[in-house]
């Protein structure tokens, strides 16, 4: 019975470990997806208003996304963001965001790299 019993302990360790990078790796693959689409929308933004967005919310007012989501590492609406004199087109009029990045201070555990980074 106790032979039965260290078994079944072995493979249920071995099965929470796995489930715990499964639950990680759905988080950066959420994350990943999320900061293509508000890069997206970002560029659309500002390429037809001629003028950047000046928080993400105008992205959700404007209709380039349906609302801002939450940051998979934080659980948040943090989004960190970048700020710059550059300017896309010619005929754009004002600067605004530029980048969007995850306002976690974590390590990714697969590439080792910072989340705030991607």
């Amino acid at each position: 019975m106790m032979i039965v019993i260290f078994i079944i302990l072995i493979l249920a360790t071995i099965g929470a470990g796995r489930y715990e990078q499964a639950v990680v790796r759905a988080r950066e693959a959420t994350l990943r997806s999320d900061l293509q689409t508000m890069r997206k929308a970002i560029q659309d933004y500002t390429q037809d208003k001629e003028a950047g967005p000046q928080s993400l919310d105008d992205l959700v007012s404007g209709g380039y996304l349906r609302e801002v989501p939450k940051d998979p590492m934080t659980q948040a609406k943090d989004w960190a963001t970048d700020t710059d004199e550059l300017m896309l087109s010619p005929e754009q009029t004002t600067t605004g965001i530029t980048d969007v990045h995850s306002a976690s201070n974590q390590v990714s555990q697969i590439d080792g790299t910072p989340y705030s980074s991607w």
